[in-house]
């Protein structure tokens, strides 16, 4: 069963983490040289596949005691915070344009990319955290699945006009007080419990 509260948490904390990441640079870069459907399309199965992954080792988290997941969680959120908080704004990377543009191609080069560039990133392991945290691995993957998917449309459409009306540090320091406020109540979960 799904749990919108817990899908829509998840959601919330994802696309603010992904808003500031290099990959929603990366996709607005791809999106202005490519059929933005074509971009979406490898992208969104990267992201999938992140997704997937991450629920998984989350929910073999939930396998050990509420006490020590808590605690461990707890302390991956606060130190996604400080990340967040401490990291350099990063520059739009360039990325190499495939010879022809036919959509294999162009959802080859997406999907790499993200494949690539996401592996172990703050969101895949805030992923894993959010199934540990709720034991809840549909509704944390569809509240992942979605954000990503959101900051990705969001950046491969009209990304640069969201980050001419929104500072990128706002967004940043958003997510990061989100991540410190989820470690902070797991840590008190863990020690309370």
């Amino acid at each position: 069963m799904i749990s919108i509260t817990v899908t829509a948490l998840v959601f919330g904390i994802v696309f603010l983490a992904e808003l500031p990441d290099k990959t929603a640079l990366a996709g607005l870069v791809l999106g202005t040289r490519y059929r933005a459907s074509y971009v979406f399309a490898g992208v969104a199965a990267a992201f999938l596949l992140h997704v997937v992954l991450a629920v998984a080792a989350g929910s073999v988290l939930t396998l050990l005691p509420q006490q020590i997941v808590h605690a461990v969680t707890g302390v991956l959120f606060l130190g996604g915070a400080a990340v967040l908080l401490l990291k350099k704004d990063e520059d739009e990377e360039e990325v190499r344009k495939p010879a022809d543009q036919s959509f294999w191609k162009v959802a080859g080069t997406g999907f790499m990319l993200i494949l690539v560039a996401e592996f172990g990133d703050l969101t895949q392991i805030m992923t894993a955290n959010l199934a540990a945290r709720y034991d809840a691995p549909l509704s944390v993957g569809l509240g992942a699945v979605l954000g990503l998917w959101a900051v990705a449309g969001l950046g491969i459409v009209g990304g640069k006009a969201l980050m001419k009306r929104v500072p990128l540090r706002l967004i940043t320091q958003i997510a990061a007080a989100l991540m410190l406020a989820l470690g902070v109540w797991s840590l008190y979960e863990a020690v309370a419990g």
